[in-house]
């Protein structure tokens, strides 16, 4: 049965291009289908209207639309790493994959789709039970922009 509900993202004439990349980020992503434009589309016939790929388990749409429609940081696509090597590894190729860095964890693509970038070992110190260690990993973290567990941590704990 397919995923019930799938995230579209719209791209201007670039789809393939995006979802060429984002397969290159997850070592489980395939594209399992792709509708070309047709004659009376607005197209170029044969182009990838539609890209149908899977990232992480992950069902996801892009479209190649026009320019009419923007990304923006209102919906973001949550990306849970298991420690800092993953996230780094995350966070630098996106970057170097023509992203812009932005704060708390959230990046950019070249296409403008907002990620973040987030580990929920960070979860223990942002929403830890000591109030007070909380508040300082919140007040580190408005200061990162690639997440640091390390100093997230040295915050919590007062160090």
């Amino acid at each position: 049965m397919p995923q019930k509900i799938v995230t579209n993202i719209w791209y201007e004439g670039d789809a393939e291009a995006a979802v060429d990349f984002y397969l290159t980020l997850f070592d489980d992503a395939k594209v399992t289908s792709t509708i070309p434009f047709i004659e009376d589309a607005h197209g170029t016939p044969g182009q990838a209207m539609v890209v149908n790929f899977d990232l992480a388990g992950q069902s996801f749409t892009a479209i190649n639309g026009d320019n009419s429609a923007k990304h923006d940081h209102a919906m973001s696509l949550l990306v849970n790493c298991e420690d800092q090597a993953e996230i780094d590894r995350f966070w630098d190729a996106i970057l170097d994959g023509g992203g812009k860095e932005i704060q708390c964890g959230w990046i950019a693509d070249k296409w403008g789709v907002n990620w973040q970038i987030w580990s929920t070992q960070a979860d223990r110190y942002v929403g830890g039970e000591d109030k007070e260690g909380a508040v300082r990993a919140v007040n580190a973290m408005y200061a990162m922009k690639k997440i640091d567990l390390q100093a997230l941590k040295d915050a919590y704990e007062g160090a």
